[in-house]
């Protein structure tokens, strides 16, 4: 059975006000998990209590801060930080820490900003041994949302991961910046699905809901599954309708 996640960034944030409350909203339309981005602007003991008083699970947030990988001076400021996202993750139970490249830098050449990557992700694979979390790298587009922005290819993505050759080190394979890359999914992730530690689906155009655009997010989906994939999909896209009764005619849309 297919497990989805609610990014409450975007996600009941209309009726939520109070962020944790979109926990409590996400329980109720009969969500299993909810993800969020940064956590240094949350208020951690109410999300901790919401999680608590719902039995909800936490998928997964972003490992801060969120600087430019790429830029090998940033190394050590990411590492330091990301020993206190992995405390957070713990206490939220979250498997999964989303990781971000960072811009492409005109004073790096393309390949010592891969080496910055694979170094930085290197270590950090340090940080996380025996932790229970994993960090996703997490491609990008390019072309509408993260202009600038250094990994925009899912088979580099795949490839710097196999280059730390970490377990605690996958990625995030979002579909819908795949697709918007012009990505076919059987193509760019191939054989090495276990190396995606979290999904992301919206539509496209327009990053909305699914079954809004034209990608073929439910056989983009069930490739994924009949080739192991059996983790959680995000619904992290932009709702043109925020009911409960919406979002659960997206998982629905999507379960088919």
């Amino acid at each position: 059975m297919r497990q989805f996640s609610a990014c409450i960034e975007w996600l009941f944030a209309r009726e939520g006000d109070d962020f944790a409350d979109r926990i409590r909203l996400a329980h109720q339309a009969g969500l299993s998990a909810v993800e969020f981005w940064r956590w240094t602007n949350k208020d951690l003991d109410a999300v901790a209590s919401a999680v608590a008083e719902t039995g909800i699970a936490v998928s997964g947030l972003v490992a801060e801060p969120m600087i430019a990988l790429t830029n090998p001076a940033n190394k050590e400021a990411w590492l330091e930080g990301l020993r206190k996202s992995v405390t957070v993750a713990q206490r939220l139970g979250a498997p999964v820490l989303i990781a971000q490249a960072g811009d492409d830098l005109p004073e790096f050449s393309r390949a010592a900003q891969r080496a910055a990557l694979v170094s930085a992700f290197s270590a950090g694979a340090d940080v996380l041994k025996g932790s229970g979390v994993r960090v996703g790298l997490e491609p990008l587009n390019t072309r509408i949302d993260h202009v600038g922005y250094y990994l925009s290819s899912t088979v580099e993505g795949l490839d710097i991961v196999d280059e730390v050759g970490r377990p605690e080190i996958g990625i995030v394979y979002d579909i819908y910046h795949s697709a918007v890359m012009g990505e076919r999914t059987e193509d760019v992730v191939g054989g090495r699905v276990d190396r995606i530690v979290h999904v992301h689906v919206a539509d496209h155009p327009g990053r909305n809901d699914p079954g809004t655009g034209g990608i073929d997010l439910l056989n983009r989906l069930n490739w994924l599954s009949a080739h192991g994939y059996n983790g959680r999909v995000g619904l992290e896209y932009r709702p043109k309708t925020e009911d409960a009764e919406a979002v659960r005619a997206v998982v629905k849309s999507l379960t088919a």
